[in-house]
């Protein structure tokens, strides 16, 4: 039997808010792939925090992208809990409600974050950066 070459794979994405409309801004400012001619990513939505969790301690995503503004339980809230509690935790990025939250990001253990608004290169080479050569798989 002959098997056929695999084809090159995007970085798969979980992305986390409670609101539907936060989610699709940040799929449109990431668009469908991070380059020309590169694999499409693969995205996985969360809108609670134990689903979050639960999709990471399963293994899979190559990034997490977490809404600090979340209710009930904010992206930093979770990000600090995945990186005490997770071996080989994926890299974080957390939206922030405003630049002057960096400081919270910080104690978050997030690998980078960005402000709203939500700029599309800032979030694209925040991306970029935290996949490094995960996303040329």
């Amino acid at each position: 039997m002959v098997s056929e070459p695999s084809q090159p794979t995007g970085p798969t994405i979980l992305l986390y808010s409670d609101d539907v409309d936060a989610r699709a801004q940040v799929r449109l400012a990431l668009g469908r792939r991070l380059e020309r001619g590169a694999p499409d990513i693969t995205w996985l939505e969360a809108a609670t925090a134990d689903e979050v969790i639960e999709r990471v301690r399963a293994g899979g995503p190559d990034l997490l992208i977490l809404d600090g503004e979340a209710d009930k339980v904010g992206g930093m809230g979770v990000s600090r809990q995945l990186k005490e509690e997770t071996y080989d935790c994926p890299p974080i990025l957390v939206l922030l409600g405003r630049p002057q939250d960096a400081w919270l990001a910080s104690w978050s253990d997030a690998d980078a974050a960005v402000s709203r608004p939500l700029d599309s290169v800032a979030v694209r080479q925040a991306v970029v950066d935290l996949l490094g050569s995960t996303a040329a798989r």
